[in-house]
């Protein structure tokens, strides 16, 4: 079966790993920090905290900017459930905007106006979760107004948009956010593995992320109650987590990050190819925004459904031909846990429309051409029947 998506391992990638293997360090070596400085040096960050996974990464974001009992957390609907749950682990309550229907990202009037009745009403967001869905970014200056209007943080979800650009910058610098976060699960851009990353400009912000990937332990005499004991003497400080990332997956990372732009390139190829070859169809895709160049971690279509026919008949039929679409997401309200805290069908009108018209088609780094008309023709063929 054509999966929608799946990791390009090269011979000098597995080499990296090798190499660690036969080294001295396992876990808390010297190619961690290398990894974090390739990342910041490529994304034009100041700094870089890489960590277990993107949820770990949004958790530590979160508890960084001292999200807690209380406060509000609002994300998008349309994405995974991480980065709605992180508010959760830190005791924060969890609200959503809904998406723009063109581009599937966060809609900026939507937010405004939510906006504009919580301050009414006394409950403001203290931070807000844009997702860069599929790849492409969402419309950062604008939040980026709003925030200094309303005065929450921004932790930007780059989970999906690792090699987009923003601005004319890459995504990841920063610019218009307090953090943003990268995954580096096999199916994203680049793999560690499993692995994530936050990204920030800010020292103090880092420092408390890197404190609290490894349990809020220091060895830092500034940062100890009283004087060191001995060389070997340590402090926890703060309530942390184990959510170091190993040698082996930063040598994997270091690795592919050398190879994103090959990997980027030809996933803007795929895309184009897609768009050209679903031009004549009333099949839509996910506009693209002026300010942006996508990722292209997925590829979504959105189905024109005639009467009595429905999504899940689409999806089955092509996966009968081998080929493994898939759908992103279902709305995150939608979930039973969340439907517990109250949300009900209707809250995000938009993004449930969407969820019941959308198909992610394959799109892979070594996709071949054989397979993508494979895909486009079986999809073309068993939507006009």
């Amino acid at each position: 079966m054509i999966p929608y998506g799946r990791q390009n391992i090269s011979e000098k990638d597995i080499q990296s790993v090798v190499d660690i293997l036969r080294s001295d360090y396992l876990t808390q070596g010297p190619v961690l920090p290398r990894f974090e400085k390739a990342v910041s040096d490529y994304v034009k960050s100041n700094y870089a905290v890489a960590v277990t996974n993107g949820t770990s990464a949004l958790h530590i974001a979160c508890l960084a900017l001292g999200l807690g009992q209380g406060d509000w957390l609002w994300t998008s609907p349309i994405t995974f459930v991480a980065s709605a749950n992180c508010g959760l682990y830190c005791g924060a309550k969890i609200d959503f905007v809904d998406i723009d229907p063109y581009t599937f990202n966060m809609s900026i009037s939507a937010l405004e106006q939510k906006l504009q009745e919580a301050e009414k009403k006394g409950v403001l967001p203290k931070v807000i979760i844009p997702v860069h869905f599929a790849g492409q970014s969402c419309d950062m200056k604008a939040m980026a107004c709003l925030a200094q209007r309303y005065g929450f943080f921004i932790i930007e979800d780059a989970c999906h948009a690792i090699g987009g650009t923003y601005a004319e910058q890459p995504i990841g610098s920063c610019q218009y956010s307090d953090i943003a976060v990268f995954s580096f699960h096999p199916v994203k851009i680049i793999t560690t593995g499993e692995g994530g990353m936050a990204v920030t400009n800010q020292l103090l912000l880092a420092e408390k992320m890197s404190s609290l990937r490894r349990h809020g332990i220091t060895r830092d005499a500034k940062k100890m109650t009283h004087e060191s004991e001995g060389d070997w003497y340590y402090q926890q400080v703060d309530l942390g987590f184990n959510y170091r990332m190993t040698e082996l997956q930063a040598a994997l990372g270091l690795s592919q990050l050398k190879r994103l732009p090959e990997f980027i390139e030809r996933r803007t190829q795929l895309a184009k190819q897609y768009n050209d070859l679903l031009a004549d169809s009333s099949i839509a895709t996910q506009q693209q925004i002026v300010e942006a160049t996508s990722a292209w971690h997925l590829f979504v279509i959105r189905l024109k459904l005639p009467d009595g026919v429905t999504q899940k008949a689409i999806f089955s039929k092509l996966r009968k031909q081998n080929i493994g679409v898939n759908v992103h997401y279902i709305p995150v309200h939608l979930q039973p846990y969340y439907h517990k805290m109250g949300f009900r069908q209707g809250d995000f009108p938009i993004a449930e429309n969407y969820y019941k018209h959308a198909i992610s088609l394959p799109l892979f780094f070594d996709l071949a051409e054989a397979d993508m008309m494979h895909v486009v023709t079986c999809l073309k063929k068993i939507c006009s029947n």
